[in-house]
């Protein structure tokens, strides 16, 4: 047996501690599934997702199609410019 130490914070604590109680486990015997089922799969069990709720190749994908349309999509001045050109008439007020 070997212990690991490490910081979380107070919030994230507190709410996985429910989480495994309402589960019957302790924090330890929770945190030791996770680590079992990382080492059994070689891999984190769940996907990883941005702060932004995508994953990364999703996020990567977002950040190179608004890179594409800096480039070649049409730019608008404004808001009644879009209207006009879509459906023939300025932005009602």
């Amino acid at each position: 047996m070997t212990t690991i130490q490490l910081r979380i914070d107070a919030k994230t604590k507190r709410e996985a501690k429910k989480v495994f109680t309402e589960m019957g486990l302790d924090m330890s015997s929770g945190i030791k599934v996770y680590l079992s089922r990382v080492a059994q799969d070689k891999s984190i069990p769940f996907v990883v997702r941005t702060e932004n709720g995508y994953t990364s190749e999703q996020e990567q994908e977002i950040i190179r199609e608004v890179e594409w349309a800096k480039k070649h999509a049409k730019r608008y001045d404004s808001v009644d410019e879009i209207m006009k050109e879509f459906f023939g008439k300025k932005k009602k007020k």
